[in-house]
């Protein structure tokens, strides 16, 4: 009887994806998981294994290694020349010299995806950037992502790649850092500049924090040509802790569109298959 109901599991999991079509679930993303995040239960699933570039989800592995390190937060930290974008050629309101503290660089590269923010949050780690690349190396290898590779903290370069499946486990250990959750989160934040005594509104890459319809516990989107739009999230969907991720979107509001359709397969489709 064990083995029949471990069977039933099994089949279950390995075929989320054909019962997620039998219901509408079409995603446009080229690659797609759904999980429920308290059974660590996959629900659905597209290309889950596909090795891809993820673009500014890197942050999400910049934080935890910020995090995990102790660093102490309020400690003032600058901009340098170094952490200009040279790849990429990035816009950034944030000029050589500026100077904040280190909590603030981890809000910015969190909610919008600052990567001046994330490449002096790695420059500032003991034995700099290389020093912590390795270190998000190792993260990687202890959370078991052992189909991902990073080389920055920003994920500007293409290099930096992962699955929908690994990176699922990195929203869930995300998820147990109180900063991650608040700053991912955060809908829009007022930046002082003290040295030439005026403020810039900065605010969160992904707009359905903003929702009312969402309640949302942590967030990243990423972009790149190499990458498409990105965005992981964990969300709260018919009273569950759901995980979502998503690959290489084509269109700029695609991945929004495919994070609704989920829902309200969430909400109406799945639900009541599983209830049915």
């Amino acid at each position: 009887m064990n083995k029949l109901i471990v069977a039933l599991c099994l089949t279950f999991v390995f075929t989320g994806s054909a019962v997620a079509q039998q219901l509408g679930l079409k995603l446009k993303s080229q690659a797609a998981l759904i999980m429920d995040a308290q059974q660590e239960r996959i629900l659905f699933h597209k290309n889950p294994d596909k090795v891809m570039p993820i673009a500014s989800i890197t942050k999400l592995m910049t934080a935890i290694v910020v995090l995990d390190a102790q660093l102490p937060l309020d400690e003032e930290i600058f901009i340098e020349a170094a952490d200009v974008d040279i790849l990429k050629n990035t816009r950034s309101r944030l000029r050589v010299g500026t100077s904040l503290t280190r909590e603030e660089m981890l809000r910015l590269a969190l909610m919008s995806s600052e990567n001046r923010a994330a490449a002096t949050l790695g420059r500032n780690y003991p034995g700099g950037t290389r020093a912590f690349v390795d270190a998000m190396n190792r993260k990687a290898f202890e959370l078991g992502m052992g189909s991902s590779y990073f080389v920055d903290s920003t994920g500007l370069n293409r290099a930096n790649v992962s699955t929908a499946r690994d990176l699922a486990k990195l929203v869930s250990a995300a998820y147990d850092y109180e900063v991650i959750r608040e700053f991912s989160t955060t809908a829009a934040h007022a930046v002082e500049f003290e040295d030439d005594d005026h403020s810039v509104q900065f605010v969160n890459s992904n707009n359905l924090v903003r929702s009312t319809n969402w309640e949302i516990g942590v967030s990243k989107t990423g972009f790149l040509s190499e990458a498409g739009r990105c965005l992981v999230m964990q969300a709260n969907i018919t009273g569950k802790p759901i995980i979502i991720v998503l690959l290489d979107s084509l269109g700029k509001n695609t991945r929004l569109g495919d994070a609704n359709r989920i829902k309200k397969w969430m909400e109406i489709g799945f639900a009541r298959k599983v209830r049915g």
